[in-house]
Protein backbone atom coordinates (compact mmCIF):
# COMPACT_ATOMS: atom_id res chain seq x y z
CA UNK A 1 0.00 0.00 0.00
CA UNK A 2 1.02 3.60 -0.59
CA UNK A 3 1.27 5.95 1.59
CA UNK A 4 2.07 9.83 2.03
CA UNK A 5 5.40 10.75 3.45
CA UNK A 6 4.43 14.46 3.37
CA UNK A 7 4.92 16.04 7.15
CA UNK A 8 1.46 17.83 6.36
CA UNK A 9 -0.35 14.67 5.50
CA UNK A 10 -1.98 14.33 9.45
CA UNK A 11 -2.92 10.38 8.91
CA UNK A 12 0.68 9.65 7.38
CA UNK A 13 1.75 7.08 9.72
CA UNK A 14 -2.01 5.54 9.54
CA UNK A 15 -2.10 4.51 6.12
CA UNK A 16 0.60 2.04 6.93
CA UNK A 17 -0.99 -1.50 7.94
CA UNK A 18 1.30 -2.90 10.91
CA UNK A 19 1.06 0.16 12.30
CA UNK A 20 -2.80 0.80 12.48
CA UNK A 21 -2.52 -3.10 13.86
CA UNK A 22 0.16 -1.71 16.17
CA UNK A 23 -2.36 1.17 17.42
CA UNK A 24 -5.17 -0.53 17.57
CA UNK A 25 -3.62 -3.64 19.73
CA UNK A 26 -2.23 -0.50 21.87
CA UNK A 27 -5.72 1.04 22.33
CA UNK A 28 -7.24 -2.66 23.36
CA UNK A 29 -4.64 -3.05 25.87
CA UNK A 30 -4.90 0.11 27.54
CA UNK A 31 -8.37 -0.15 27.54
CA UNK A 32 -8.19 -3.15 29.38
CA UNK A 33 -5.57 -1.88 31.90
CA UNK A 34 -7.58 1.54 32.22
CA UNK A 35 -10.68 -0.50 33.28
CA UNK A 36 -8.84 -2.64 35.67
CA UNK A 37 -7.14 0.39 37.30
CA UNK A 38 -10.11 1.79 37.79
CA UNK A 39 -12.04 -1.28 38.72
CA UNK A 40 -9.25 -2.65 41.59
CA UNK A 41 -9.08 1.44 42.99
CA UNK A 42 -12.53 1.51 44.10
CA UNK A 43 -12.74 -2.33 44.85
CA UNK A 44 -9.93 -1.63 47.65
CA UNK A 45 -11.45 2.02 48.56
CA UNK A 46 -14.61 -0.06 49.20
CA UNK A 47 -12.82 -2.64 51.19
CA UNK A 48 -10.48 -0.32 53.36
CA UNK A 49 -11.89 3.28 53.13
CA UNK A 50 -8.29 4.56 53.41
CA UNK A 51 -6.43 7.18 51.43
CA UNK A 52 -2.63 5.23 51.98
CA UNK A 53 -4.42 1.76 50.94
CA UNK A 54 -4.99 3.43 47.71
CA UNK A 55 -1.33 4.55 47.02
CA UNK A 56 -0.09 1.85 47.50
CA UNK A 57 -1.70 0.01 44.76
CA UNK A 58 0.68 2.71 43.05
CA UNK A 59 3.62 1.14 44.94
CA UNK A 60 2.54 -2.48 44.17
CA UNK A 61 3.03 -1.94 40.87
CA UNK A 62 6.16 0.44 40.44
CA UNK A 63 8.28 -1.49 42.35
CA UNK A 64 8.95 -4.63 40.03
CA UNK A 65 8.68 -2.08 37.18
CA UNK A 66 11.80 -0.29 38.58
CA UNK A 67 13.33 -3.03 39.54
CA UNK A 68 13.09 -4.49 35.98
CA UNK A 69 13.12 -1.57 33.77
CA UNK A 70 16.85 -1.34 32.86
CA UNK A 71 17.25 -5.64 32.00
CA UNK A 72 13.90 -5.30 30.13
CA UNK A 73 15.52 -2.74 28.04
CA UNK A 74 18.43 -4.93 27.67
CA UNK A 75 16.39 -7.53 27.07
CA UNK A 76 14.12 -5.79 24.21
CA UNK A 77 17.79 -4.74 22.22
CA UNK A 78 18.41 -8.41 22.39
CA UNK A 79 15.50 -10.55 21.75
CA UNK A 80 12.53 -10.45 18.96
CA UNK A 81 10.80 -7.46 20.55
CA UNK A 82 7.54 -8.62 19.32
CA UNK A 83 7.62 -11.89 21.62
CA UNK A 84 8.01 -9.58 24.51
CA UNK A 85 5.11 -7.59 23.79
CA UNK A 86 3.00 -10.94 23.23
CA UNK A 87 4.33 -12.39 26.51
CA UNK A 88 3.55 -9.55 28.37
CA UNK A 89 -0.26 -9.14 26.91
CA UNK A 90 -0.52 -12.75 28.03
CA UNK A 91 0.54 -11.64 31.73
CA UNK A 92 -1.97 -9.22 31.88
CA UNK A 93 -4.87 -11.32 30.74
CA UNK A 94 -3.84 -13.97 33.33
CA UNK A 95 -3.60 -11.46 36.17
CA UNK A 96 -6.83 -10.30 34.89
CA UNK A 97 -8.46 -14.17 35.20
CA UNK A 98 -6.76 -13.95 39.04
CA UNK A 99 -8.59 -10.91 40.02
CA UNK A 100 -11.89 -12.01 38.50
CA UNK A 101 -11.81 -15.20 40.33
CA UNK A 102 -10.86 -13.11 43.49
CA UNK A 103 -13.88 -11.10 43.43
CA UNK A 104 -16.28 -13.24 42.15
CA UNK A 105 -15.25 -17.23 43.66
CA UNK A 106 -12.44 -16.87 45.92
CA UNK A 107 -14.23 -14.19 48.41
CA UNK A 108 -12.33 -16.35 51.20
CA UNK A 109 -9.00 -14.80 49.94
CA UNK A 110 -10.07 -11.55 50.79
CA UNK A 111 -11.34 -12.45 54.45
CA UNK A 112 -8.63 -14.01 55.16
CA UNK A 113 -5.75 -12.30 53.92
CA UNK A 114 -7.26 -8.52 52.87
CA UNK A 115 -6.16 -7.04 50.03
CA UNK A 116 -2.58 -8.44 49.58
CA UNK A 117 -4.14 -10.88 46.99
CA UNK A 118 -5.44 -8.17 44.99
CA UNK A 119 -1.48 -6.35 45.77
CA UNK A 120 0.02 -9.13 44.70
CA UNK A 121 -1.74 -9.42 41.36
CA UNK A 122 -0.86 -5.86 40.68
CA UNK A 123 2.99 -6.49 41.41
CA UNK A 124 3.07 -9.16 38.62
CA UNK A 125 1.79 -6.59 36.33
CA UNK A 126 4.52 -4.27 37.23
CA UNK A 127 6.70 -6.95 35.82
CA UNK A 128 4.83 -7.03 32.71
CA UNK A 129 4.84 -3.42 32.15
CA UNK A 130 8.11 -3.23 32.61
CA UNK A 131 8.92 -5.71 29.84
CA UNK A 132 6.22 -4.12 27.52
CA UNK A 133 6.89 -0.58 27.95
CA UNK A 134 10.65 -0.53 26.09
CA UNK A 135 9.35 -3.35 23.90
CA UNK A 136 6.39 -1.15 21.97
CA UNK A 137 8.51 1.68 22.00
CA UNK A 138 11.03 0.66 19.97
CA UNK A 139 8.92 -1.91 17.87
CA UNK A 140 7.12 1.08 16.84
CA UNK A 141 9.92 3.07 15.76
CA UNK A 142 10.55 -0.14 13.53
CA UNK A 143 6.98 0.08 12.05
CA UNK A 144 7.34 3.76 10.47
CA UNK A 145 9.88 5.63 8.49
CA UNK A 146 12.15 8.29 10.76
CA UNK A 147 9.83 10.93 8.89
CA UNK A 148 7.07 10.43 10.75
CA UNK A 149 8.11 9.76 14.26
CA UNK A 150 6.38 12.64 15.02
CA UNK A 151 3.47 11.58 13.14
CA UNK A 152 3.58 8.58 15.04
CA UNK A 153 3.98 9.71 18.32
CA UNK A 154 0.72 12.01 18.06
CA UNK A 155 -1.42 9.28 16.84
CA UNK A 156 0.42 6.51 19.37
CA UNK A 157 -0.68 9.16 21.80
CA UNK A 158 -4.75 9.73 20.45
CA UNK A 159 -4.90 6.05 20.91
CA UNK A 160 -3.52 5.50 24.00
CA UNK A 161 -5.87 8.40 25.64
CA UNK A 162 -8.58 7.23 23.69
CA UNK A 163 -8.48 4.09 25.44
CA UNK A 164 -7.21 5.87 28.83
CA UNK A 165 -10.61 7.81 28.36
CA UNK A 166 -12.89 5.05 27.60
CA UNK A 167 -11.82 2.46 30.00
CA UNK A 168 -12.00 4.01 32.91
CA UNK A 169 -15.39 5.43 32.11
CA UNK A 170 -16.49 1.81 30.95
CA UNK A 171 -15.35 0.38 34.03
CA UNK A 172 -16.66 2.68 36.30
CA UNK A 173 -20.39 2.59 34.81
CA UNK A 174 -20.00 -1.45 34.39
CA UNK A 175 -18.94 -1.69 37.91
CA UNK A 176 -21.52 0.89 39.23
CA UNK A 177 -24.25 -0.75 37.69
CA UNK A 178 -23.17 -4.34 37.16
CA UNK A 179 -21.07 -5.33 39.88
CA UNK A 180 -17.13 -5.85 39.86
CA UNK A 181 -17.53 -9.72 38.01
CA UNK A 182 -18.58 -8.32 34.90
CA UNK A 183 -16.14 -5.83 34.83
CA UNK A 184 -13.21 -7.79 35.19
CA UNK A 185 -14.37 -10.27 32.69
CA UNK A 186 -14.79 -7.42 30.30
CA UNK A 187 -10.90 -6.32 31.08
CA UNK A 188 -10.24 -10.66 30.48
CA UNK A 189 -11.88 -10.14 27.13
CA UNK A 190 -9.87 -7.02 25.60
CA UNK A 191 -7.09 -8.24 27.21
CA UNK A 192 -7.47 -11.11 24.86
CA UNK A 193 -8.22 -9.33 21.77
CA UNK A 194 -5.36 -7.00 22.10
CA UNK A 195 -2.96 -10.09 21.89
CA UNK A 196 -4.50 -11.28 18.73
CA UNK A 197 -3.75 -7.72 16.85
CA UNK A 198 -0.39 -7.57 18.56
CA UNK A 199 0.04 -11.40 17.05
CA UNK A 200 -1.00 -10.38 13.32
CA UNK A 201 1.85 -7.80 12.74
CA UNK A 202 4.72 -8.64 11.01
CA UNK A 203 7.67 -9.41 12.59
CA UNK A 204 10.82 -7.32 12.51
CA UNK A 205 14.52 -7.93 12.70
CA UNK A 206 16.41 -6.79 15.27
CA UNK A 207 18.91 -3.66 14.63
CA UNK A 208 22.60 -4.82 13.81
CA UNK A 209 24.42 -4.37 16.73
CA UNK A 210 27.86 -1.49 16.30
CA UNK A 211 29.83 -3.43 19.12
CA UNK A 212 29.71 -6.17 21.04
CA UNK A 213 28.91 -5.40 24.75
CA UNK A 214 28.58 -7.10 28.39
CA UNK A 215 25.47 -7.14 30.03
CA UNK A 216 27.06 -4.81 32.44
CA UNK A 217 27.65 -2.16 29.60
CA UNK A 218 24.43 -2.67 27.49
CA UNK A 219 22.49 -2.13 31.00
CA UNK A 220 24.65 1.10 31.90
CA UNK A 221 24.62 2.24 28.24
CA UNK A 222 20.97 3.89 28.26
CA UNK A 223 21.63 5.50 31.41
CA UNK A 224 24.72 6.76 30.26
CA UNK A 225 23.14 7.96 27.10
CA UNK A 226 20.04 9.90 28.93
CA UNK A 227 22.10 11.27 30.92
CA UNK A 228 24.64 12.68 28.45
CA UNK A 229 22.36 14.27 26.37
CA UNK A 230 20.75 17.96 27.93
CA UNK A 231 17.25 17.94 26.01
CA UNK A 232 16.40 14.36 26.45
CA UNK A 233 17.23 14.45 29.93
CA UNK A 234 15.50 17.93 30.94
CA UNK A 235 12.15 16.75 28.82
CA UNK A 236 11.77 13.42 30.65
CA UNK A 237 12.90 15.02 34.38
CA UNK A 238 10.13 17.69 33.75
CA UNK A 239 7.13 14.90 32.85
CA UNK A 240 8.45 13.03 36.12
CA UNK A 241 8.34 15.24 38.50
CA UNK A 242 5.56 16.83 37.43
CA UNK A 243 3.60 13.61 37.11
CA UNK A 244 5.02 12.52 40.37
CA UNK A 245 3.86 15.69 42.36
CA UNK A 246 0.95 16.82 40.00
CA UNK A 247 -0.73 13.40 39.59
CA UNK A 248 -3.96 13.44 41.54
CA UNK A 249 -5.28 10.48 39.83
CA UNK A 250 -5.32 8.12 42.74
CA UNK A 251 -6.84 9.76 44.99
CA UNK A 252 -9.75 10.60 43.04
CA UNK A 253 -11.78 7.72 44.33
CA UNK A 254 -12.11 10.29 47.63
CA UNK A 255 -12.56 13.10 45.63
CA UNK A 256 -15.65 11.41 44.26
CA UNK A 257 -17.31 9.89 47.50
CA UNK A 258 -16.41 12.79 49.88
CA UNK A 259 -15.73 16.09 48.07
CA UNK A 260 -18.10 15.91 44.87
CA UNK A 261 -20.58 12.54 46.38
CA UNK A 262 -20.55 10.92 43.05
CA UNK A 263 -19.50 7.53 44.11
CA UNK A 264 -18.28 4.92 41.54
CA UNK A 265 -20.07 6.11 38.67
CA UNK A 266 -19.07 9.89 38.93
CA UNK A 267 -15.31 8.34 39.59
CA UNK A 268 -15.82 6.97 35.97
CA UNK A 269 -16.43 10.26 34.70
CA UNK A 270 -13.49 11.93 36.79
CA UNK A 271 -11.22 9.60 35.62
CA UNK A 272 -11.79 9.55 31.76
CA UNK A 273 -11.79 13.41 31.73
CA UNK A 274 -8.10 14.69 31.41
CA UNK A 275 -7.78 11.91 28.86
CA UNK A 276 -10.71 13.61 26.93
CA UNK A 277 -8.86 16.56 26.73
CA UNK A 278 -6.03 14.47 25.72
CA UNK A 279 -7.75 13.36 22.81
CA UNK A 280 -9.01 16.78 21.83
CA UNK A 281 -5.70 18.34 21.78
CA UNK A 282 -3.93 15.39 19.99
CA UNK A 283 -6.63 15.67 16.98
CA UNK A 284 -5.03 19.34 17.21
CA UNK A 285 -1.18 18.35 17.38
CA UNK A 286 -2.00 16.04 14.16
CA UNK A 287 -2.71 18.97 12.29
CA UNK A 288 -0.64 21.61 13.75
CA UNK A 289 2.53 19.82 14.79
CA UNK A 290 4.13 21.60 18.12
CA UNK A 291 7.44 20.97 16.98
CA UNK A 292 8.39 24.85 15.69
CA UNK A 293 8.98 25.75 19.11
CA UNK A 294 9.06 22.22 20.75
CA UNK A 295 11.15 23.51 23.84
CA UNK A 296 9.04 26.17 24.73
CA UNK A 297 5.74 24.18 24.24
CA UNK A 298 6.97 21.91 26.40
CA UNK A 299 7.14 24.34 29.33
CA UNK A 300 4.04 25.72 29.06
CA UNK A 301 2.49 22.32 28.63
CA UNK A 302 3.68 21.37 31.96
CA UNK A 303 2.97 24.90 33.73
CA UNK A 304 -0.60 24.54 32.53
CA UNK A 305 -0.45 21.17 33.45
CA UNK A 306 0.52 22.29 37.23
CA UNK A 307 -2.20 25.41 37.71
CA UNK A 308 -5.05 22.92 36.75
CA UNK A 309 -4.37 20.50 39.33
CA UNK A 310 -4.65 23.75 41.70
CA UNK A 311 -7.50 24.96 40.49
CA UNK A 312 -9.17 21.04 40.80
CA UNK A 313 -8.06 20.65 44.50
CA UNK A 314 -10.21 24.00 44.79
CA UNK A 315 -13.41 23.25 42.76
CA UNK A 316 -16.35 22.01 44.54
CA UNK A 317 -18.49 21.31 41.99
CA UNK A 318 -18.48 17.70 39.77
CA UNK A 319 -19.04 19.45 36.61
CA UNK A 320 -16.09 22.18 36.95
CA UNK A 321 -14.15 19.72 38.41
CA UNK A 322 -14.45 17.95 35.14
CA UNK A 323 -13.75 20.66 32.88
CA UNK A 324 -10.68 21.59 35.25
CA UNK A 325 -9.12 17.61 34.89
CA UNK A 326 -9.90 17.78 30.90
CA UNK A 327 -8.04 21.41 30.21
CA UNK A 328 -5.39 19.67 32.74
CA UNK A 329 -5.17 16.24 30.08
CA UNK A 330 -4.99 18.77 27.22
CA UNK A 331 -1.51 20.21 28.47
CA UNK A 332 -0.52 17.21 29.65
CA UNK A 333 -0.40 15.97 26.11
CA UNK A 334 1.18 18.48 24.49
CA UNK A 335 4.25 17.64 26.68
CA UNK A 336 3.82 13.79 25.90
CA UNK A 337 3.97 13.85 22.30
CA UNK A 338 6.86 15.89 22.14
CA UNK A 339 8.84 14.03 24.75
CA UNK A 340 8.35 11.04 22.88
CA UNK A 341 9.16 12.63 19.47
CA UNK A 342 12.40 13.98 21.26
CA UNK A 343 13.54 10.46 22.44
CA UNK A 344 12.31 8.86 19.20
CA UNK A 345 14.81 11.50 17.04
CA UNK A 346 17.79 11.38 19.57
CA UNK A 347 17.81 8.08 20.03
CA UNK A 348 20.01 5.40 17.58
CA UNK A 349 18.01 2.79 16.54
CA UNK A 350 20.57 -0.05 18.25
CA UNK A 351 19.59 1.27 21.46
CA UNK A 352 15.64 2.14 21.29
CA UNK A 353 15.48 -0.66 23.84
CA UNK A 354 17.49 0.87 26.26
CA UNK A 355 16.68 4.31 26.61
CA UNK A 356 13.07 3.60 26.56
CA UNK A 357 13.56 1.51 29.64
CA UNK A 358 15.35 4.87 31.16
CA UNK A 359 12.51 7.07 29.74
CA UNK A 360 9.94 4.81 31.41
CA UNK A 361 12.15 4.71 34.99
CA UNK A 362 11.47 8.49 34.75
CA UNK A 363 8.07 8.93 33.36
CA UNK A 364 6.27 5.72 33.30
CA UNK A 365 6.93 4.97 36.97
CA UNK A 366 6.21 8.48 38.20
CA UNK A 367 2.48 7.92 37.39
CA UNK A 368 2.96 5.11 40.19
CA UNK A 369 5.44 6.52 43.19
CA UNK A 370 3.06 9.56 42.14
CA UNK A 371 -0.23 7.12 43.20
CA UNK A 372 1.82 6.41 46.68
CA UNK A 373 3.23 9.92 47.28
CA UNK A 374 -0.92 11.36 46.93
CA UNK A 375 -1.70 8.88 49.35
CA UNK A 376 1.11 9.90 51.84
CA UNK A 377 0.27 13.41 51.15
CA UNK A 378 -3.36 13.15 51.62
CA UNK A 379 -2.94 11.14 54.23
CA UNK A 380 -0.67 13.21 56.26
CA UNK A 381 -1.60 16.98 54.80
CA UNK A 382 -5.61 15.92 54.23
CA UNK A 383 -6.92 15.64 51.11
CA UNK A 384 -7.61 19.28 49.36
CA UNK A 385 -4.19 20.63 51.14
CA UNK A 386 -2.12 18.00 49.61
CA UNK A 387 -3.35 18.43 45.83
CA UNK A 388 -2.45 22.25 46.16
CA UNK A 389 1.06 21.16 47.09
CA UNK A 390 1.47 18.54 44.37
CA UNK A 391 -0.02 21.42 41.68
CA UNK A 392 2.48 24.35 43.47
CA UNK A 393 5.34 21.71 43.27
CA UNK A 394 4.88 21.16 39.73
CA UNK A 395 5.16 24.43 38.85
CA UNK A 396 8.72 24.50 40.69
CA UNK A 397 9.59 21.88 38.74
CA UNK A 398 9.13 24.01 35.30
CA UNK A 399 11.12 26.83 36.72
CA UNK A 400 13.65 24.71 38.05
CA UNK A 401 14.35 22.60 34.40
CA UNK A 402 14.41 25.97 32.85
CA UNK A 403 16.95 27.36 34.59
CA UNK A 404 19.42 24.13 34.70
CA UNK A 405 19.01 23.48 31.08
CA UNK A 406 19.47 26.36 28.80
CA UNK A 407 19.16 23.90 25.38
CA UNK A 408 15.59 22.94 26.16
CA UNK A 409 13.42 26.71 25.58
CA UNK A 410 15.51 27.21 22.55
CA UNK A 411 14.72 23.71 21.36
CA UNK A 412 13.14 23.34 17.56
CA UNK A 413 12.24 19.69 16.10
Amino acid sequence: MEFNLNNKDAYASLRIKDYRRFVTARFLLTFAIQMQSVIVGWQIYELTHDALSLGLIGMSEAIPFLCIALFAGHVADKVNRKNIILSSTLVYFICAIFLFLIATRLHSLLTLYGTIPIYLIIFITGIARGFIFPATSAFAAQLVPKELFGNASTWSSVVWHIGAVTGPAVGGLIYGFFGVGLAYFFVIFFCALAWFYFYFIEKKPLPEKTKEETIWQSLSSGVKFVFGNQIILSAVSLDMFAVFFGGAVSVLPIFADQVLNTGAKGLGFLRAAPAVGSIIMSFSLAHNPPFKHAGKNLLIGVFGFGVSIILFAVSKNFYASLLILMISGMFDNISVVIRSTIIQVYTPDEMRGRVSSVNSIFVGSSNELGSFESGVAAKLMGLIPSVIFGGSMTLAVVATVRKLAPKLPKLKL
